[in-house]
């Protein structure tokens, strides 16, 4: 059964995957590993390897996790939506600072 997400997924986004999956190739090759090898490390099957290569959106994220995980280069999944390195969001944060600080009234008894 095919996702509604991939009829409405932008193109962009489309090339981003399929890049994705040719640098994991790529990767697998430079480590001279061979597509079994690769399974037998992931756990995935021989047609779910082969998508992930091809950059396919139905993968699973944990698929894709896994084979970078296996080529070594896991870390750099978890530093993609890092809110440290998050131009837009730290902006927006910036935006919504206060122009200046007073300080609270005490409250007397």
């Amino acid at each position: 059964m095919r996702s509604g997400t991939v009829d409405v997924m932008p193109a962009s986004v489309r090339r981003s995957l399929r890049k994705l999956g040719g640098d994991i190739a790529l990767a697998r090759r430079k480590r001279r590993l061979t597509a079994e090898m690769m399974m037998e490390r992931t756990g995935l099957s021989k047609a779910t390897y082969a998508r992930v290569e091809a950059g396919e959106p139905t993968v699973s994220v944990g698929a894709y996790a896994m084979a970078l995980f296996a080529l070594g280069l896991g870390p750099a999944l978890g530093q993609l939506a890092d809110p440290r390195k998050d131009d837009t969001g730290l902006l927006m944060e910036e935006e919504r600072l206060p122009k200046r600080v007073r300080r609270k009234a005490e409250v007397r008894p």
